[in-house]
């Protein structure tokens, strides 16, 4: 019973934000029998500013002097036990306070909505649901040394029934359909935007009003169970896109909560985030902290999920994401909190900030002075690299050192490379509409651009629809243009991808030791005139050699070095036909020499091809005679 949780050491708890499992006593909770009737539902509200709490509901023809709560504690805790079944019942509070204003709110911790533009909460059975993902839950392991290939996705537009604006596909419908592609492409996990209730379509989740409640758009939270146990049963790990800095400001949600800003700041220059008409939650607070840590762990108790993407860190670091305003003390303590609760409750759950800032230690265990991270967005390798790519060939040798710069900085943090939603909407264009030349060098650079990603250190996310090599940036309110893979060319690119993602998957050395120095060499850094970049990536016991040739010239016979005196054969080229290429490869095993190059002892000589990515690995073989026949150096 509710009613009996709520004592002293609660109280406390909450009070000053030790509270993990605040959800079960606020709330509507329904009671059942000996049969698992449901006979009674107990609904209880922290309002401390409050003059007055009354249910109104369906039952009561939402009017007001029907059902009132009552303050059972000196801390502004209201309670009251409705005898009956009220299981799916529509209710929100009105709160009177001692103003004379009165509000109606939803409830904050109610565990579903109605669909929008309905704003009331509804009861709902939370418990119950028989998962089938025990093998995923014991065996999944830490990520760290394995690979992590995420499809960031908006359920919402990633496929529709129609055009309407309800024609949205359920949870339960999009989990078969969606595991079988994400199996297509190889893909470890799916990062789901924000999925809690949110007022407006267009937020796409970033402006949220009932964070206990799975937005009805897509199903009641029972669906969102299966979804997420479909896919661990599956092989492929869910996350959650997560708000936890700021909320909508309409008024049945967190706002003014009870006349107050009871959990935002009460300061209105540090409140009011003008940029996105929303207010910053005081993340110093014990009873926000509650709220959001119980949040996090609402989440990985009842619906599985396997982590949290962080939204606007910068923005929680420092005041209005400003350096020069100062850090924001209370919020990066609060960080460092969520990663010790988090990673006490399971040690393999991915936590991973969305940072534009450089602040220091962001993935350094709280323990010795980070914020507590596992992983952070690489947004400088994102915005160098489309910066890069964006410039035609004959501009980029003075721009060389844009794709090099990330391994000055990259072992600071661990870092994850994204290629977001973020980049792909409000006029950016997709990534092939931000590609230079005629379509042909268009769908090449793309094919480039996805391998030096997967080949480049750090786990890997791509925003859905990228894969598909459309001319078209990302819309909320259609789905994805699957139809273009009618089209060879397109077609084409997605096999690229597909065949890139699942080699990344397969291939160790593009893994294992992705935050380990001796997993990256650069092989030649520094020829700008070419826009040749070669690099090998280790595993413990393997290595391969990766050529990134971004002008659209050819280099026939072109010496590199190379380590030990192995054959080599290309594995990976972008330039293939079967993708739309001029076919310039390597089909045969590559003899190496014992020439002196690049600081190696040995070399090889290869055809290069334009605009391509090529990966090469050796090939273990009996030691053959050495060869005195000089490499011309390029």
């Amino acid at each position: 019973m509710v009613r009996d949780k709520i004592d002293g050491n609660f109280l406390y708890y909450f009070d000053q934000g030790l509270s993990t499992k605040s959800y079960e006593v606020f709330g509507a909770h329904l009671v059942k029998d000996e049969k698992g009737n449901n006979i009674a539902c107990e609904f209880c509200l922290f309002a401390p500013n409050a003059k007055r709490v009354e249910l109104v509901g369906e039952w009561n023809n939402f009017s007001e002097n029907c059902q009132e709560l009552y303050c059972i504690d000196e801390k502004g805790i209201w309670y009251a036990k409705l005898e009956g079944n009220y299981e799916w019942q529509r209710y929100k509070y009105l709160i009177t306070t001692h103003q004379g204003e009165k509000l109606y709110k939803s409830d904050p911790y109610g565990f579903y909505t109605q669909i929008r533009p309905c704003q009331d909460s509804k009861v709902y059975d939370i418990d119950g649901y028989k998962w089938n993902d025990d093998i995923w839950m014991y065996t999944k392991t830490k990520t760290y040394d394995k690979p992590v290939l995420i499809y960031e996705m908006h359920l919402g537009s990633w496929k529709r029934k129609g055009p309407g604006e309800n024609d949205f596909y359920m949870f339960n419908e999009i989990a078969p359909m969606l595991v079988d592609y994400l199996k297509e492409f190889g893909y470890t996990h799916v990062e789901v935007m924000p999925v809690y209730e949110h007022p407006l379509d267009m937020s796409w989740g970033y402006q949220g009003t009932g964070y206990y409640a799975v937005t009805p758009r897509y199903g009641v939270p029972k669906d969102f169970m299966y979804f997420v146990d479909l896919l661990h049963q599956n092989g492929i790990g869910v996350i959650m896109d997560w708000v936890p800095g700021h909320i909508c400001k309409d008024a049945q949600g967190l706002y003014r909560f009870d006349g107050t800003y009871l959990y935002d700041y009460q300061d209105e220059e540090i409140r009011e985030n003008k940029e996105w008409g929303t207010a910053n939650l005081d993340l110093g607070k014990g009873i926000t902290q509650s709220f959001l840590f119980s949040n996090a762990m609402f989440y990985m108790k009842y619906f599985h999920v396997d982590g949290f993407r962080v939204d606007a860190v910068s923005n929680l670091i420092y005041y209005h994401g400003n350096p020069e305003r100062g850090r924001n003390d209370g919020a990066c303590e609060f960080l460092n909190r969520l990663s010790n609760i988090l990673f006490s409750e399971d040690d393999r759950v991915i936590l991973s900030a969305e940072d534009s800032s450089s602040y220091p230690g962001v993935t350094k265990p709280a323990s010795i002075g980070g914020l507590g991270f596992n992983y952070k967005w690489d947004m400088g390798w994102m915005n160098d690299t489309l910066k890069y790519f964006k410039l035609d060939p004959i501009y980029r040798k003075y721009h060389h050192h844009q794709l090099t710069f990330s391994m000055m900085y990259y072992y600071n943090e661990q870092f994850m490379l994204p290629l977001s939603h973020d980049e792909v909407v409000h006029m950016k264009g997709s990534l092939l509409n931000k590609m230079p030349g005629d379509q042909w060098q268009q769908f090449a650079n793309y094919r480039a651009l996805i391998g030096y990603m997967m080949t480049h250190p750090g786990k890997k996310l791509l925003f859905m629809g990228n894969e598909l090599a459309s001319y078209d940036e990302w819309h909320y309110e259609s789905e994805l243009p699957f139809s273009i893979s009618s089209y060879p060319i397109h077609d084409a690119a997605t096999r690229f991808v597909k065949d890139m993602t699942k080699y990344y998957k397969e291939t160790e050395e593009l893994w294992q030791l992705d935050y380990d120095p001796s997993g990256f060499k650069w092989v030649m850094a520094d020829n700008a005139d070419q826009s040749l970049y070669v690099f090998e990536r280790r595993s413990v016991d393997n290595h391969i050699v990766v050529v990134l040739n971004l002008t659209p010239n050819t280099y026939d016979d072109y010496g590199i070095g190379v380590f030990g005196d192995y054959m080599y054969e290309e594995v990976i080229n972008s330039d293939k036909d079967i993708y739309n290429g001029s076919n310039r490869v390597n089909p045969i095993p590559i003899t190496v020499n014992n020439y002196p190059l690049n600081g190696y002892e040995h070399s090889m000589r290869i055809t290069i091809a334009p605009l391509a990515i090529q990966i090469f690995r050796p090939i273990d073989r009996p030691k053959k005679a050495k060869t005195t026949r000089k490499a011309t150096k390029k």
